[in-house]
């Protein structure tokens, strides 16, 4: 699918400070109408994705698994994710978010519910594979589908507000998970965790099946936008896809250096954010916290600081069009807080270094995919977003699969930390490299 042509314009799309009331308001107007929904959508994807981590509390007793057993099917989830998402965006590209982004929504749903019924590790890496595949898609997905309605000069901000699902499931999900293993264990004869798996799973249901009578798959389509304001949005799409690259051939596409190197500092974003998903909960009990309930409370803290921090981020890149600063300082605050966390005792100080490094690896995320999206264009954005993130991602299986290894081998929780610190400290660095001239506009 791609953006309507239109005439040009000789208004450039980071004028924001020349914008009139009406465009104002229709980017207003637009940001109510798709923003808070894909956010409820990605909050539900993010749940699905990593309420392993609560489910682990109890199914390595049930199930008398190791760590290791844990973090390589917990990470296994990337390869299915990695196989499948570069065919999954070309294909929401070609044949609209709509109807794409609902398979997506619907397939996990069913998958996740299923986790239920898992007894034995092979079972449980066959059905996490299973899921990445089924999810494949969805952020690149939807960050590809934000670039079909605002310009770079306001994409900040709203990529902000999108990743403020991430912290915003795990406030939800962490009170949410640890009631649902207290209270349901022995239930009609099921563990907490197995009703944690079929309880989280129906939102993703609900809201795939919404999302095919709410969303548009294009401006053009939209009938709660008037002629005018389609005509704003569509002149300030116009005015800079003339600037943007969209490779001929597969080979100028892969011999694209900034692609790569994009690639690798995303690694190590995810990899720190991984880092901190999966293994929170164990943080917080190992921090001297006794009962599934109270440690669901205290870990959704370190994200309700990172909520609050997403938004702070996200006006000020917008407003200095600092992008690589702003994605670099949230890496070194994050990295910078593991690594002090095996040196500190009590709950409240892993408490406050959490918080730090949740809000540190969650809003290097939301800027990070300011970068991409300043010079990639047409179905060359397509498939640049979907090789970033689905290689990227990869390190969603090395992050607790090296942790949960690391931690059987030297008996420690500090030396998984310190490895996560340390990527992402190499990815600050590698930001240094990106060119200013592109992004920082």
């Amino acid at each position: 699918m791609k953006t309507p042509s239109v005439l040009p314009s000789t208004v450039g799309a980071a004028a924001i400070a020349g914008t009139t009331d009406l465009e104002s308001r229709t980017y207003a107007k637009v940001t109510r109408r798709l923003v808070p929904f894909l956010m409820l959508c990605y909050l539900a994807a993010y749940l699905d994705r990593v309420n392993v981590g609560f489910a682990k509390l109890q199914m390595l007793s049930d199930l008398r698994w190791s760590d290791t057993v844990y973090g390589l099917g917990a990470g296994i989830f990337f390869i299915g994710y990695f196989l499948f998402e570069v065919p999954s965006n070309l294909i929401l590209h070609r044949f609209g978010a709509r109807r794409w982004l609902a398979r997506i929504m619907i397939t996990w749903a069913v998958i996740s519910a299923s986790f239920s019924f898992v007894q034995s590790p092979t079972v449980f890496y066959a059905m996490r594979f299973l899921l990445g595949v089924a999810e494949a898609g969805f952020a690149p997905g939807v960050i590809l589908y934000i670039t079909y309605w605002f310009p770079q000069a306001r994409r900040a901000k709203v990529m902000a507000l999108f990743f403020m699902a991430i912290p915003l499931a795990s406030i939800v999900g962490a009170p949410l998970s640890g009631w649902i293993l207290e209270h349901f264990s022995g239930v009609s004869g099921l563990r907490g965790w197995q009703w944690l798996f079929a309880l989280e799973a129906l939102p993703s249901m609900v809201l795939g099946l919404a999302i095919l009578f709410y969303l548009d798959d294009s401006i053009e389509a939209a009938t709660w936008l008037t002629r005018d304001e389609k005509d704003i949005l569509q002149r300030n799409l116009a005015s800079e896809n003339g600037d943007k690259v969209a490779h001929h051939s597969a080979a100028a596409f892969l011999s694209d250096r900034r692609l790569w190197l994009l690639t690798a500092i995303y690694f190590c974003i995810v990899m720190g954010q991984y880092g901190i998903t999966f293994w929170l909960p164990a943080i917080v009990k190992n921090a001297g916290v006794t009962t599934t309930g109270m440690v669901g409370l205290l870990a959704a803290i370190p994200y309700a600081v990172a909520l609050a921090c997403l938004p702070i981020i996200g006006r000020s890149s917008d407003r200095t069009r600092a992008r690589r600063l702003h994605c670099g300082v949230p890496m070194l605050v994050a990295a910078a807080a593991l690594l002090a966390l095996p040196f500190t005792n009590g709950v409240g100080v892993a408490l406050v270094l959490l918080s730090a490094a949740a809000a540190g690896a969650i809003g290097c995320t939301s800027q990070f995919w300011t970068l991409p999206t300043a010079f990639l264009g047409g179905m060359t954005a397509a498939a640049g977003i979907a090789t970033i993130n689905c290689i990227a991602n990869l390190a969603g299986f090395f992050s607790p699969s090296l942790v949960g290894w690391l931690n059987d081998f030297t008996g420690k929780q500090s030396a998984g930390l310190m490895l996560t610190s340390a990527v992402l400290l190499v990815g600050a660095c590698l930001l240094v490299l990106v060119p200013k001239q592109i992004v920082d506009r």
